[in-house]
């Protein structure tokens, strides 16, 4: 199929209004067809792949190195259209940005260029040339995947050949194995995620209906009225959400932390928020004689808060080790971001995260009785607004 649409028009206008009443000259309706020529324009585009801008704040996130773009600071957005044709922006800085996907064939044509300052007009220009010489064009018989997450696969085509005006004619490819990508930049590691890596059973642990695993992560794989969502309302578990104990375990072993958590989570969900839980829970990697009962209690426990607090959510449970434990860093567990890019990338349906009304609630701070400081910087990395439990859940 040809991927790029084209119309055709008659370069004699008139023709193109034969019923037009206001034509002075009602003889060129009956001109001979022979005599029209007729010319192949291509339609425009709807939006340019790039935009250059200065961020307004300093909520934005870069999407390549995680770390907050700058109030002010120049910011490259790479546009692209979801499966619904919403224009969704992922922002960068100029470094990160990935000019080696084709994204642009002159910088000029990114939008807001025009506006930019002379240095950072000529910093944009060099860096495209950089990265024009370091890539390559696709060429007749590559394959590439267009779109999708994880419920939503990718199609997997071939160019098969391309015209003399750029436009590539491709062919669908089946493929049973989608790979999708997502970058921890904390850790600097690439997460391979695939479909097939989903698992029922968390190593020697099997799992309760509606949850999977994937590496080191169980996460609940769709909550009843769960709707995804570009408002983002995520929360800690433990010692947020509810009080725990580390020498109680099974599935009711746990208490509201305050009264007010079911009106406040409920309104939220009202209001359009995706709710979101990002725990961390090493036990399940730990007890590793008894990892079922640890997954059991946890989940169980989440269960049974998500039944109590009569809204759907979704939950995201880090288990691998933290730093300290001499068994390598966890690129999911907070504060890495592993988790968040997870859930952005692929369990969002595509839809761009609006940073400046999404949030994050942890206990874990960095005060002084505090066991880590592992939420707010966990929040930090990711651009999010943070709020003490205490601060949001009791107002």
């Amino acid at each position: 199929m040809l991927l790029s649409n084209r119309i055709t028009k008659l370069s004699y206008r008139s023709a193109l209004f034969p019923f037009n009443l206001q034509l002075k000259n009602p003889t060129v309706i009956a001109k001979p067809i022979s005599d029209f020529h007729y010319q192949t324009l291509a339609m425009p585009p709807s939006t340019s792949k790039i935009v250059a801008e200065y961020a307004k704040s300093n909520r934005s996130t870069c999407k390549r190195c995680s770390k907050t773009i700058s109030a002010n600071a120049l910011r490259l957005g790479l546009v692209s259209r979801d499966s619904r044709g919403f224009d969704m922006t992922k922002w960068h800085h100029l470094d990160c940005f990935p000019f080696n996907q084709d994204t642009i064939d002159s910088v000029e044509l990114a939008k807001g260029f025009d506006s930019l300052k002379s240095d950072d007009q000529e910093a944009l220009k060099k860096a495209v040339g950089q990265c024009s010489k370091a890539s390559g064009k696709v060429t007749d018989g590559d394959e590439v995947e267009v779109g999708g997450d994880l419920r939503a696969s990718p199609k997997r085509y071939k160019v098969i050949q391309t015209n003399e005006n750029g436009e590539r004619e491709m062919q669908e490819r089946n493929t049973k194995r989608t790979k999708l990508s997502v970058t921890s930049e904390d850790a600097k590691v690439t997460i391979a995620l695939t479909v097939s890596d989903i698992k029922a059973n968390y190593k020697d642990a099997t799992l309760m209906p509606k949850w999977k695993a994937f590496q080191t992560i169980i996460f609940l794989e769709k909550d009843d009225g769960l709707h995804d969502s570009c408002k983002i309302a995520a929360f800690d578990f433990d010692g947020c959400l509810v009080k725990t104990s580390v020498k109680r375990i099974g599935a009711d072993a746990w208490s509201l932390m305050y009264p007010s958590i079911p009106d406040k989570l409920q309104k939220l969900y009202k209001d359009g928020y995706k709710l979101v839980i990002f725990t961390n829970e090493s036990n399940i990697e730990r007890w590793k004689n008894k990892r079922q009962v640890a997954v059991d209690s946890k989940l169980g426990r989440l269960n049974n808060f998500i039944k109590h607090v009569k809204v759907p959510i979704q939950v995201f449970i880090a288990c691998g080790y933290d730093n300290s434990s001499g068994h390598g860093e966890d690129p999911f567990r907070k504060p890495k971001t592993g988790m968040w890019h997870i859930m952005e990338k692929h369990f969002n349906s595509g839809i761009q995260i609006d940073m400046d009304k999404s949030f994050y609630v942890g206990d874990a701070a960095g005060r002084e009785n505090d066991h880590s400081d592992a939420d707010i910087k966990f929040a930090q990395a990711i651009g999010l607004k943070f709020y003490l439990p205490e601060e949001y859940l009791m107002a």
